[in-house]
């Protein structure tokens, strides 16, 4: 299904407003019914110990990304917050990242993300899922 303009306007214009979306520069690449692909171009500043994509920012775009792909089932003004995280590095990443995040299940209040990460040969250097819960669809005696 492909979203409304003004979905994608709101979704783009609330991400922007998101500080580490501008730290590390995360450029939205599509926007789709579930989806979200982001890049993020590789500089020397977030590189780890073996002079490559530092893991733990690659878990921090993968992150980002899969709430992004949640904000196209829910639109982006929905109380979330991550509830847990795995990442499995497969290579190092010495270029810049192309992430893509898949809703797996929009369920009443935990939704799971599948996670994608590709260097710029195409290479894929991790695999992620990422769950969140849906604060909203909370009572208050549940917070």
């Amino acid at each position: 299904m492909e979203l409304s303009q003004e979905l994608k306007n709101n979704i783009l214009t609330e991400i922007n407003k998101i500080p580490i979306v501008d730290t590390l520069k995360i450029e939205i690449v599509s926007l789709a019914d579930g989806y979200c692909e982001t890049k993020v171009q590789r500089k020397l500043s977030y590189d780890g110990v073996f002079k490559s994509f530092h893991g733990g920012l690659l878990m921090t775009i993968a992150d980002s990304t899969a709430c992004f792909a949640i904000f196209t089932k829910t639109g982006p003004f929905v109380k979330l917050t991550t509830t847990d995280m795995n990442i499995r590095f497969l290579a190092p990443c010495f270029s810049d990242v192309t992430v893509k995040a898949k809703v797996i299940k929009l369920g009443r209040t935990l939704c799971p993300v599948s996670v994608d990460l590709y260097d710029a040969t195409e290479k894929h250097v991790a695999v992620a899922q990422v769950n969140y819960i849906l604060i909203d669809s909370l009572s208050i005696n549940d917070v």
